[in-house]
């Protein structure tokens, strides 16, 4: 082989690693752990208890559940019927806004 070729094909594997390594480099860098928020911790109450808990309370009609910033956003509707918005701790299961 001539000394062009070794230099073409010893690119090509270089570039062949970076295209194979660069799309977990990129996420990580771009996104550092931004994801990682967008799930309960490993020690959270199951989301159905959760909701049971509320319902036991009064709640009713829930019709929205999503986590967001480290507790879960809950749209649902009192007894009365009054709309309410909750945030509720993942951990314990307690609502800490009304």
């Amino acid at each position: 082989m001539s000394r062009t070729t070794l230099r073409l094909v010893a690119t090509l594997g270089v570039l062949v690693a970076l295209a194979l390594s660069g799309p977990a480099a990129a996420q990580t860098a771009w996104f550092g752990n931004w994801f990682q928020d967008a799930l309960p911790p490993a020690n959270a109450k199951p989301l159905s208890e959760i909701i049971r808990a509320l319902e036991e309370s009064g709640y009713r009609q829930i019709t929205e559940v999503e986590f967001e910033d480290g507790e879960w956003e809950i749209e649902a509707r009192r007894a009365g019927g009054e709309e309410v918005g909750l945030r509720v701790d993942p951990v314990s299961g307690e609502v800490t806004e009304d």
